[in-house]
């Protein structure tokens, strides 16, 4: 049985005395499901699971119902640990917060050992509803998109399947049979997330639109595209502060999102053209007609999906932490990825072999910003391989 890296951690918090309640929250399919019956298993305590997913007739009274369920089985525990009590995709109830603040303040002035685990698909949506009531009550564990490291050692996978199959844990059994691979990212992840993630959960006023902002994420992904440019390619596109809000709901799904240029300058950040980032490569490569063996022949498309799985790599390792990844662009000169974290700045350069406009805004934005440390991925430099397998702390 594969447990990811975080299972120990969850568990020691969960083993310590009840304080917080633990959110797990992240993109779909990702295996925070699997890890919450892992711990259930391994704890060996009282527990009680319910999920609120593929039922639209849920609400606040069924949390209290679930609610009441574990608190018997805590009253009734022997032990000190008490009683675990796990709701899955809570965030699809409306006003959930208010009625888990309630619950969870009724336990604590009772002494009630009841600990708690959410999950949730969509850590924006889950982390408003944190945000407004909950403050103080719970720990957040962001539970990103799989690294190579534990692709590698959950399926023996290298590098190159790696970065063309993008790592999504059911789908890698599916991987010898491409085209039910794709349909399958296609049809129970992309699809899934945007109808049922995001589209029921927040009011999208041009459905098309924001799907259309999602299938541009994938094409032009690691390229900076303006806001005025998708305008002008998108029927019935609103302004810019549309399409900026729904690159925002999309990233919170774990789908694509839009780094910002880097400037000491948060309002310029803010006002930047996005440069795409698909957080898992899959889901751009399960939407091109291109197989896996034509991808890796073609030296174009594979230097493209390679950068692109190194910024899916910054942005995943990152998730959740005090690192910031940006892109910066100035006239024709630009650098692939730029990391942030205090005072530090690092910038990541991909297939530097390449010269010209990559070398040139290396030099520039090194004379003007002149970052802690430049690592080189490629040719002259760390490999690939290496680099994704590396914490991202050691870069920093």
């Amino acid at each position: 049985m594969y447990t990811r890296p975080l299972y120990q951690t969850i568990l020691e918090r969960l083993a310590a005395p009840r304080v917080f309640m633990q959110v797990l929250a992240g993109p779909r399919q990702v295996g925070k499901t699997t890890l919450a019956h892992q711990i259930r298993k391994i704890l060996t305590v009282p527990s009680h699971y319910a999920s609120s997913d593929g039922f639209s007739l849920r609400n606040e009274a069924w949390i209290e119902e679930q609610w009441e369920l574990g608190r018997r089985l805590a009253k009734e525990s022997t032990d000190g640990f008490g009683a675990l009590l796990v709701l899955d995709e809570i965030q699809k109830i409306p006003l959930w917060s208010d009625v888990v603040k309630k619950l969870w303040d009724q336990d604590s002035a009772d002494c009630l050992n009841l600990k708690v685990m959410i999950l949730g698909s969509s850590s924006l949506l889950i982390q408003t509803g944190l945000g407004e009531s909950l403050a103080g009550r719970f720990e957040l564990i962001p539970i990103s998109h799989w690294s190579f490291q534990e692709c590698r050692d959950a399926f023996d996978w290298d590098l190159d399947k790696y970065i063309y199959f993008g790592g999504y844990p059911a789908a890698a059994m599916l991987i010898k049979d491409e085209e039910r691979w794709s349909r399958y990212i296609i049809d129970a992840l992309i699809e899934t997330s945007i109808s049922r993630d995001i589209m029921l959960m927040t009011r999208i006023h041009k459905p098309a639109l924001l799907r259309r902002v999602f299938e541009l994420g994938c094409i032009f992904t690691g390229e900076v595209v303006s806001y005025q440019k998708m305008l002008g390619q998108l029927q019935d596109a609103g302004n810019a502060a549309t399409l900026a809000h729904y690159l925002e709901l999309l990233s919170g799904a774990g789908l694509v999102s839009g780094l910002q240029k880097f400037s000491l300058n948060r309002l310029q950040q803010k006002a930047s053209s996005p440069k795409f980032q698909v957080l898992n490569t899959a889901l751009t490569t399960a939407q091109n007609r291109l197989s896996f063996e034509t991808t890796k022949q073609n030296r174009v498309e594979w230097h493209k999906l390679t950068e692109c799985a190194v910024g899916a790599h910054l942005l995943n390792a990152s998730f959740g932490s005090k690192t910031e990844t940006f892109y910066w662009k100035e006239n024709n000169k630009y650098v692939d990825f730029i990391l942030k974290k205090n005072e530090n700045l690092v910038v990541i350069e991909v297939n530097n072999q390449q010269k010209g406009k990559k070398s040139r805004g290396l030099e520039v934005f090194t004379q003007k910003f002149q970052p802690t440390k430049t690592v080189f991925i490629g040719e002259g430099g760390i490999s690939v391989e290496e680099f994704l397998l590396t914490p991202l702390e050691a870069c920093i």
